[in-house]
């Protein structure tokens, strides 16, 4: 299973948003994800690294089910 960050509508956006306001607190939205991690061969690694260094974020290679 990998999570990230939720796909909200605007609807559910604001209502994240209110409920911030109400409780003075900041609100991180997840979403589970069914996918199974993939292998990837050296050069293919090296370059997931070079992509994930210039976007400043991680990147994961996952089968297609």
């Amino acid at each position: 299973m990998l999570s990230s960050l939720s796909k909200l509508t605007p609807a559910q956006l604001e209502a994240v948003r209110a409920l911030e306001k109400e409780i003075g607190k900041t609100l991180l939205s997840y979403s589970g994800y069914d996918v199974v991690a993939d292998d990837l061969a050296a050069h293919e690694l090296e370059k997931v690294r070079e992509l994930e260094k210039t976007l400043g974020t991680a990147l994961v290679a996952v089968r297609e089910t």
